[in-house]
């Protein structure tokens, strides 16, 4: 057994407790003797041998062990390419983990998907922890590093987590990660992290991914808030849990790589349950909590879970609509942003684009995407009714979220836009503080409150400050 400081010692064999007991995970043992790898490729490989791997019509020579061995080699390569950033690297990493490796039996054969994660039934992988993981440092003259604990998933290193006294800031914990993934030290083995987690006994839990500095780093309020480790652990890590974050919370937004905060993972769960039962409502999250980081992961489980949807956001100002291009486009979404009304009408009429973005007032009868003066939208919108196409119908199953809905969502606006969508689901998305008279607009509108995230909440967990400037307006406010 390693020496670490007896405090240390007690809050880490309490967590590694937790993991095997409470949370099923199995123990690797304490690895400090050893030269650590981010891929342990036996364990891989066995869970690989223990599925059941489609094959194409083939030769008798091509076997599940050949495919398994090509699969293996991809990814090991697409691990240790140190000529990528570390930022690429991950980013490739991602997504071998989240699409499978494609790989061929034969030149003459169908791609088969060779799949590192069974994403579909969280409980059919092997999780397991290790504590004390030695690595070995890049630069020679450098210190080994040895991370506390180790989540490995199939093998494959997924989570970090390093673990102070009571007494010593949480804060020294993350930046010993961040020291960590410097060149000189250990950056290899961040190639295949998704959660980078600091903790003690007086802060709790905070989290992060790679590169993630320390004033980002994250903390999970689920329940009432607390500053329990262990709630926290087992809250982000049960597996489910764990895997989901992971392949429906993560994106890479033009060179950053981000994580989703709780109220985001929260409203986006509520939001699925509502599309499920073909429910609309309005998720109210207070300015700068990362309301179009919702609407990306939103629209993306939408696309992938909802057979023909399509997704059509829509905005009331043109700089808001170009932001909604940039922000999907960084994430390597792609959503088509209409040009005019004409555009818009035929966009819907056709089938080619899911994702698209759009001002209201491209709905407008002079199909010039203008903004017309107040009061003009709904009028315009009536007239357009009566002169659409003959063979104008929406295709596909549609969901319309609306940016800053209590703005654009007039009750004759609202009802124009369902004669012309009259079977989609209108999501409404604002954070704005509404008047009672907006608030009871827009619940009489959308249907009620489908996630609510509040602006004292935001203050306590310090994801945004600009409501300081705000609280003159909180009398007569909503919420």
């Amino acid at each position: 057994m390693s020496k670490i400081g007896q405090p240390e010692r007690t809050t880490q064999n309490r967590v590694v407790k937790l993991f095997r007991d409470q949370l099923g995970y199995d123990y690797l043992g304490d690895l400090h003797d050893e030269n650590n790898s981010n891929l342990k490729l036996e364990l891989l490989t066995y869970w690989l041998t223990q599925q059941e791997i489609y094959q194409p019509a083939t030769t008798a020579t091509t076997t599940t062990t050949i495919l398994i061995n090509r699969a293996l080699h991809d990814f090991a390569k697409t691990v240790t390419d140190t000529s990528k950033s570390l930022y690429d690297r991950n980013y490739a990493v991602y997504n071998a983990l989240r699409y499978g490796i494609k790989v061929k039996p034969d030149a003459s054969e169908n791609t088969v998907t060779i799949w590192l994660i069974d994403w579909k039934n969280p409980q059919n992988n092997h999780f397991a922890i290790a504590e004390e993981v030695t690595v070995k440092g890049a630069n020679p003259k450098a210190n080994t590093k040895r991370p506390d604990v180790v989540i490995y998933v199939n093998g494959i290193a997924l989570g970090i987590l390093e673990l102070k006294r009571a007494k010593v800031s949480v804060s020294e914990g993350i930046r010993q990660n961040l020291d960590n993934q410097t060149k000189d030290f250990i950056e290899p083995f961040f190639s295949t992290m998704q959660l980078v987690m600091a903790g003690n006994d007086s802060e709790g839990l905070r989290y992060g991914s790679i590169n993630t500095s320390e004033p980002y780093y994250l903390k999970w309020t689920e329940g009432a808030d607390s500053h329990d480790l262990d709630l926290h652990l087992s809250q982000l890590c049960e597996k489910n849990r764990f895997l989901e974050l992971i392949h429906d919370f993560t994106v890479f937004d033009a060179g950053t790589k981000k994580l989703c905060r709780h109220n985001q993972y929260f409203g986006v769960k509520a939001a699925q349950a509502s599309i499920v039962k073909r429910e609309g409502g309005i998720i109210w999250h207070t300015q700068g909590s990362g309301k179009s980081l919702t609407m990306v992961w939103l629209a993306k489980w939408i696309r992938e879970n909802r057979t023909g949807a399509r997704v059509l956001i829509i905005t009331d100002r043109t700089e808001l609509d170009q932001q909604i291009e940039t922000i999907f486009g960084g994430v390597n979404e792609t959503i088509y942003r209409t040009k005019n009304g004409a555009d818009l009408i035929d966009t819907l009429n056709g089938t080619t684009e899911n994702l698209i973005c759009s001002l209201v007032h491209k709905f407008s009868n002079k199909l010039n995407g203008e903004e017309p003066e107040d009061g003009e939208g709904a009028k315009e919108l009536i007239q357009l009714l009566s002169k659409l196409p003959a063979n104008f119908k929406a295709k596909g199953d549609l969901h319309v979220f609306v940016d800053e809905c209590h703005r654009t969502q007039s009750g004759d606006m609202h009802k124009a836009m369902k004669a012309i969508l009259p079977n989609a689901i209108f999501v409404g998305f604002t954070g704005t503080p509404l008047l009672k008279s907006d608030k009871k607009r827009s619940v009489e509108v959308f249907g009620g409150y489908i996630h609510t995230y509040k602006f004292d909440q935001a203050i306590l967990d310090k994801h945004q400050s600009q409501w300081r400037e705000h609280r003159k307006l909180l009398n007569n406010t909503l919420l």
